[in-house]
């Protein structure tokens, strides 16, 4: 028999953050769309996201997923998922502080002192750059060179869509250093400092999110600063995009059900033609096809949590969980926009907003065709049998 049950922990954990999404998040949403309406940078600002996250530092609420030995919570990834789909509740972007890339515990030493350490303390802040102009969902198609010279390295090229590149110090930067190896064999992440000569320009989205554009010209970087082997950074980058997809689609479902509950208030009272629209069947059809919709991708997303904490391969069970999110969600705002009609479509309600937010999840971080790539190759290939998947 399969238990679906949280532990006493878990519950815990998500009654927590439902309470500071609901007294700390929420309360903001109204300043946050009006600032946007008037012009300014979408989102909290650096003193709103600091103030939110030293408040919760003050609960011990601190790197979720980092290390206890890091100063971390060091909880498990179906806790993480949980907390996700609790923070999407609110449109509001926030994380709590104390987390750090993944792949910057490959850090040696000396790395960890002056880079793994004070990012976890929210001292420094860094972003992952792989993405370029002709380099999106392909990877291994970057362009960006390192050629060596003495002690240091020269890296000449172009990033582009870099989470964080605007307010980072210090950037992930992943490089073609032997072009006759390619992709496995012939690329290296390095640990480049700002200072050491790189410049970044926002790119103006319709969400919220402002990536950016990087550019290295002639940028040296001391061959210490190599994250761990070189040659072999396409296998860390690789390691970096497979941790966490499964979370992207848990943060969508908590906003899914805010704005489905949302939806289910505004049919009972907006009264057309003598009733309530909620007793109109298009109404009631569109209701329980989200809720259906909720409900399997809430199972999709900590199934592929389960099998990451167990140990096992989840890449086949995120590219599900993520393109079957980033479809759903996107048809539940819209259902939802259209239940409130033209209410739906004015920047009074956030409906708007979760709109163009949600229409990215079907873009970055692997496309909906990257996912249906990847996941009829497993079938195709025999990686995956079909019906399997608890086995």
């Amino acid at each position: 028999m399969i238990d679906f049950s949280l532990s006493d922990e878990q519950r815990a954990v998500r009654d927590w953050v439902r309470t500071f999404v609901e007294r700390e998040l929420m309360p903001l949403e109204n300043e946050v769309l009006r600032r946007e309406r008037e012009g300014h940078v979408p989102g909290l600002t650096a003193k709103e996201r600091d103030g939110l996250r030293a408040l919760a530092r003050k609960s011990d609420f601190w790197g979720v997923e980092t290390p206890v030995e890091y100063g971390g919570m060091g909880l498990d990834p179906v806790t993480a998922a949980i907390i996700e789909i609790e923070l999407g509740r609110s449109f509001v972007s926030f994380r709590f502080g104390g987390e750090a890339d993944n792949i910057l515990y490959h850090a040696n030493d000396e790395q960890r002192q002056r880079y793994l350490v004070p990012t976890i303390e929210g001292e420094r802040r860094s972003c992952f750059a792989i993405t370029e102009p002709g380099a999106g969902s392909d990877a291994k198609a970057i362009r960006a060179r390192a050629v060596r010279d003495g002690d240091h390295w020269v890296i000449n090229g172009e990033k582009t869509f870099i989470t964080g590149g605007n307010e980072a110090d210090f950037a992930l930067v992943f490089a073609v250093t032997d072009p006759d190896k390619g992709a496995n064999g012939g690329v290296t992440c390095f640990l480049v400092d700002r200072d050491m000569g790189w410049t970044s320009e926002p790119i103006d989205t319709m969400g919220e999110r402002r990536p950016a554009a990087l550019v290295f010209r002639d940028v040296r970087v001391p061959h210490d600063n190599i994250l761990g082997e070189e040659g072999h950074g396409f296998a860390l980058a690789m390691q970096w995009i497979g941790k966490g997809r499964y979370l992207l689609p848990a943060r969508a479902l908590g906003g899914c059900e805010r704005l489905l509950a949302m939806a289910i208030d505004y049919a009972k009272t907006r009264e057309t033609f003598g009733a309530p629209i909620a007793d109109r069947q298009a109404i009631q059809w569109m209701i329980a096809d989200s809720q259906t919709d909720i409900e399997a991708l809430r199972l999709l997303v900590l199934h592929a949590a389960w099998q990451v904490a167990v140990g096992r391969d989840s890449r086949h069970a995120q590219s599900v969980a993520k393109l079957f999110g980033g479809v759903k969600a996107n048809e539940i705002v819209d259902r939802v926009l259209q239940i409130h009609g033209g209410m739906g479509y004015t920047r009074e309600l956030p409906i708007e907003r979760w709109y163009r937010d949600l229409r990215l999840l079907r873009i970055f971080e692997g496309t909906d065709e990257i996912q249906r790539r990847t996941i009829a190759r497993d079938l195709l290939k025999g990686h995956v049998t079909v019906g399997a998947t608890l086995g």
